[in-house]
């Protein structure tokens, strides 16, 4: 795993991301709504590794100064690599660019660690989504150039 490539498309899914987003979330976690109408007016990354796209996220202006991240996906073989940390750093650094405050999500329970260690904190009570427990996170974003 040598090269690595961040794309970033706005305004619809790229190939790439559908397919590691249905693969983890509809084939693996039994997720049937995959898609919504979030994914048209969100910020969707790819990373690319050697042979192929390995992980993806999007995230999306939800007002006040805050982005909504979400859909994280790193395909197995990948997992535990820090793809999914590099892919969240650059997320980090386009939002604050962009001029948003704070970065939210709603981490699977069992992900929570993740994005613990990404420097996210529960920030209300656990819900359900499709069955699935999930914590409302959220973590204060650098401000560009400081």
């Amino acid at each position: 795993m040598s090269m690595m490539e961040i794309k970033i498309t706005t305004g619809h899914v790229p190939e790439e991301a559908k397919k590691l987003r249905q693969d983890v979330f509809v084939t693996e976690q039994g997720f049937t709504d995959e898609f919504d109408e979030f994914d048209c007016k969100s910020t969707h990354f790819v990373l690319f590794s050697d042979d192929g796209p390995a992980a993806t996220l999007r995230f999306y202006d939800e007002g006040g100064g805050s982005v909504h991240v979400g859909r994280v996906a790193v395909k197995k073989e990948y997992r535990g690599a820090g793809l999914g940390r590099l892919l969240m750093n650059e997320a980090f650094s386009i939002a604050s660019a962009m001029g948003y405050e704070k970065m939210t999500v709603g981490a699977q329970e069992d992900k929570s660690g993740f994005y613990e260690r990404c420097g996210f904190k529960v920030c209300g009570e656990k819900y359900f989504e499709q069955d699935y427990p999930h914590l409302p996170m959220e973590k204060t974003l650098d401000r560009a150039g400081e």
